[in-house]
């Protein structure tokens, strides 16, 4: 066996393993309420020993949590299209697409119910990419609002809408939230534009 086949097979084995484990969580989270859920079931479900995956993850949140950061990364693209309204309104209808999955939201609902950073592990993400298309645009010079009031203006009812009400968020709803948004930045800094000239 070469050195290099020796460093290699302990990550190989260590991806595999991390790809099965979450694989038996996504499948079970779709089966089985959350409380179900044990490491003794999941490490089964993948075919490894429970050890192992105690070893890794310590418990069934921490393991939750480690899939839905791993599940929400990078699984929206951030767009540019060369404005802020396209920008958003591209980035909210993939968001809607992408929470109107009923695994996603199995996941979802399990992730967040089995602890307190389980919100955080299902949107971390997308703040960053709401970050990322805000400082573009101030940037490009453009006025914009602050990634907590994009937070509250787009992320939050996108959310509650697919965990709490069950009702799917049309591209057309979700493109009007932008829109929301969008005229509050304008009247601020109209109103803003109005108070330096007052003054």
């Amino acid at each position: 066996m070469t050195e290099a086949t020796a460093q290699a097979r302990p990550g190989g084995r260590s991806a595999k393993v991390r790809a099965a484990v979450h694989r038996a969580v996504e499948e079970l989270v779709t089966e089985e309420p959350v409380e179900a859920l044990t490491i003794p079931l999941i490490a089964a479900r993948a075919g490894v020993h429970a050890t192992t995956v105690y070893r890794r993850w310590g418990s069934v949140a921490q393991l939750l949590n480690d899939v839905a950061t791993s599940r929400f990364s990078g699984d929206v693209v951030v767009p540019d299209s060369g404005s802020l309204s396209g920008d958003l309104e591209r980035w909210v209808g993939d968001v809607a697409t992408d929470l109107a999955d009923p695994d996603v939201l199995a996941l979802m609902r399990a992730t967040i119910g089995s602890g307190p950073d389980g919100g955080c592990a299902c949107t971390a993400d997308r703040h960053a990419q709401l970050s990322a298309i805000i400082e573009r645009e101030q940037a490009r010079g453009g006025e914009v609002p602050s990634v907590g009031r994009a937070v509250d203006t787009l992320l939050g009812p996108l959310y509650y809408r697919a965990i709490f009400s069950g009702e799917p968020a049309s591209g057309e709803w979700a493109r009007g939230l932008v829109g929301t948004l969008l005229t509050t930045v304008r009247c601020e800094a109209s109103g803003r534009a109005g108070a330096a000239v007052t003054d």
